[in-house]
């Protein structure tokens, strides 16, 4: 268990979401069922990380990230609409980590756009400096 994980929550129809669609980073459309999509910071938890919120049934699969998010331990989750978004706001909660993402799979999915976004460059150099 991971206690005190700051989670915000986002959505498609954000103006910085819009060049992107409904879609994640990984290319698969977000997620909003028994399964749903969590954006983080790829170098602490890696892409393809699931997990469960305490006292939520649904599963959580990391499979996006945001600029605002590098850096820092907050996940964000995703939710269908402006008003399910707002309605989660900013929450503390206790995460039970299900299965851990893969670094490797991380590194193959942000080198390439590395030269693209300075926070691509921040996850790939915390990934790379990793003890093996």
């Amino acid at each position: 268990m991971i206690t005190g994980v700051r989670t915000t929550a986002y959505t498609h129809n954000e103006s910085d979401h819009i060049e992107y669609g409904a879609r994640t980073a990984v290319g698969t459309q977000l997620k909003h069922g028994q399964v749903r999509s969590a954006a983080a910071d790829w170098s602490i938890y890696p892409v393809g990380t699931v997990f469960q919120i305490q006292g939520d049934p649904s599963l959580y699969i990391v499979d996006d990230y945001g600029s605002a998010l590098v850096g820092t331990k907050t996940i964000d989750l995703y939710k269908p609409s402006f008003s399910s978004m707002n309605n989660w706001g900013t929450r503390h909660v206790t995460i039970r980590v299900i299965k851990w993402g893969s670094f490797a799979k991380s590194l193959a999915i942000l080198k390439p756009r590395a030269y693209k976004a300075s926070h691509v460059r921040k996850m790939v150099a915390s990934i790379q400096a990793r003890p093996a």
